[in-house]
This record gives structure tokens, sequence and C-alpha cells, in this order.
């Protein structure tokens, strides 16, 4: 049976590892009584571990919030992971946090053991972080946007769009991504019928807030999709409509970013693609390696043909067919094979 002090300290750790705990679970996992672990409830109590206790059948011990902040208990991967967490917190794209990160991890370093302390150490000086050098969003903005997400209320404010463009929107906030060191918000346009994706750095929350609305379901996976493409596509200036002689599977499989293809049939598809030059995406088509037709964008048409013209002067004299020893009818010609 552990000792009094190592006992709490697991009661502490297996209260902090879940929501609730039934007494006769508890004392399972210790090898005690449920009066002992009531008498050590009492004894976490004092100690100022806000433990509250629930009875009936679907009672149980659970650690709520108190007004100051205990020690935690941490095993030693946890430690470390908390470590790495605010080392690269202190390098990330929220304005003002990485002071605080940085306070945080010493404090937290002056309470590691010298086993643990040694291994984050180590992890320190054999690591560089290359600080965010795009802009950041401000934490105050990630709060506003993080509370009308958890109180479900439409969220006004004024955004910027990429090229300068200001408007002002309300949307029903769905989640919070991170991608590339850039915070972005996944949320639904009542007004567009649609899902948008805005760069929260770009955001400027209007107070108050719109009214409650009931949240869309949306998979993890699809708003990983939507984040890509949204993210991918934000910046096109130019648009064009190509229809492919190929299979949808076989081009989805090609393109390094989500896109929405509509399959025609077995053997044909039609995407939207864009770039930032018609030239760019003369050569982003051409990688793909299928016969493919443009069907509404005479920028890319015109790109196209500048670039087949400059091809074809590049490839010089040799396979071409109006070239000197190429024509199939002359006396040079190979014979048929019999």
């Amino acid at each position: 049976m552990l000792n009094t002090s190592a006992r709490l300290l697991r009661l502490l750790s297996l209260l902090q590892a879940r929501a609730l705990w039934a007494g006769p679970e508890l004392a399972e996992r210790l090898g005690v009584t449920t009066r002992t672990i009531r008498t050590d409830v009492d004894r976490l109590r004092q100690l100022g571990y806000p433990v509250e206790a629930a009875p009936g059948l679907a009672g149980g011990y659970r650690l709520g919030a108190g007004a100051a902040l205990p020690p935690l208990l941490l095993d030693d991967d946890e430690a470390v992971a908390v470590a790495i967490g605010l080392r690269t917190a202190a390098n990330g794209g929220v304005e003002g946090i990485g002071e605080t990160s940085i306070r945080a991890l010493a404090k937290l370093e002056q309470v590691l053991p010298p086993r643990l302390r040694h291994r984050v150490s180590a992890l320190q000086s054999a690591t560089l972080a290359v600080p965010a050098t795009g802009p950041k969003v401000d934490a105050d903005v990630m709060i506003a946007i993080a509370a009308a997400i958890r109180s479900e209320h439409r969220l006004r404010f004024d955004y910027a769009s990429h090229d300068g463009r200001a408007s002002s929107r309300e949307v029903e906030p769905h989640r919070l991504v991170v991608m590339g060191r850039r915070w972005y918000l996944i949320a639904w346009d009542p007004e567009r019928d649609d899902w948008r994706t805005f760069r929260a750095d770009r955001i400027t929350p209007k107070i108050p807030g719109g009214p409650r609305f009931t949240p869309r379901e949306l998979p993890e996976d699809e708003l990983a999709a939507r984040l890509q493409r949204g993210v991918g596509t934000a910046t096109w200036r130019y648009y064009a409509r190509v229809l492919l002689h190929a299979p949808a599977a076989e081009v989805r499989a090609k393109l390094p970013l989500p896109v929405e293809i509509e399959e025609l049939g077995p053997d044909r598809c039609q995407l939207r693609v864009g770039s930032d030059t018609p030239h760019m995406l003369t050569l982003y088509l051409g990688l793909l390696d299928v016969d493919f037709e443009v069907i509404d964008a005479p920028e890319l048409s015109a790109a196209l043909t500048a670039l087949a013209d400059r091809l074809h002067r590049a490839a010089g004299p040799v396979g071409r067919s109006d070239a000197p020893g190429n024509d199939q009818s002359s006396s040079g010609s190979r014979p048929e094979p019999s």
C-alpha cells in the first residue's frame, strides 16, 4: 500500500485525469477502502484543492475550479510536452503571448526535477525556433472569437481581404484553426449560404455580437479540407473552368490541394482552377499531364497559345513534321514492316 503522501499525490493525479470518479473505483485503484478515500479527499481540500463530491448512484468525486491555482501534477512525458508547447507558443502567431509563455516556461523549469530539467534543457539547446515573420493575431481577438463560438452567438466584425478591401460581416463562427503559424476562422456565412474561411489577424470584432444560432455539423476531415482549399485559393487573381479528358480520381490524385472536381463521366471531369497569372496556370495545367480544354478563360487560352509557340520553337527541327527528312513520302522514309 502507498504511504499517505504518495497516495494523496496519486489520488490527485487520478482526479486531474478524468472528470468524474466513483468512490469505489478510486478505492480499487489505490488499494484502500472508500472510507480512506473520503479521508484523503478531506486532506486535499485542506491543502486548497477544490474536490467536489456528488451523492447518488451517478455521483462521485471531481476536481472543481478554485480561486487559486494549486500545483499541477504532471508525469514525465506531460511535463516535457508542456515545456515544448510553451517554447513553441513563444514564437507563434499570437500577439503578446510570447513573453507570457517564456515566463510560464521559466516557472515550470524551476519546479522540474533534475532529470526532466536536463531533458528540457537539452532540447532547448539543440533546437532553434525561428520567430514568425508574418502578421500576428491579437490575443483579445482570439478570445472574442472563441467566446462567440462557445456561447453560440453570431460574430460581427470588420474584415480586410488580401487586396485591402474592407467589409462588414456577420457569421456563425464554428472553429479556430491554426495552419502554417497562422490562425483562421471557419464560419458559416448566412448571407452567402456557405462555409467561409477568414484570416484571424484581419478580423476586428464588433461589440455587441449577433443573435444566438444553432451550430451546424462539419466533420473534422471536411473542415481541414475546406481550410486547405480556402487558404490555397484565397489570393488567386485569375480563374478558369477546364474540361479534362481523364477520370476525376486520377486528376484528384495529382492535385497538391483539395479542389472541387465535377465528374462528367468515366473519362471526363471539370474543375475550376486559378493562379496569380495566366502563365502560371498554363504550367500548372501542363503538369497534370492530361488532355484538357479551356471553357471560359480567354486570358488562359492566349497564354497557352503563346506557350505552345515558344515550345514549338524551342524543339527546333528535330521531330517537326516540316523538318527535312521527316516527310514520310520522301525516298529516305523507312519502309513499312512486312
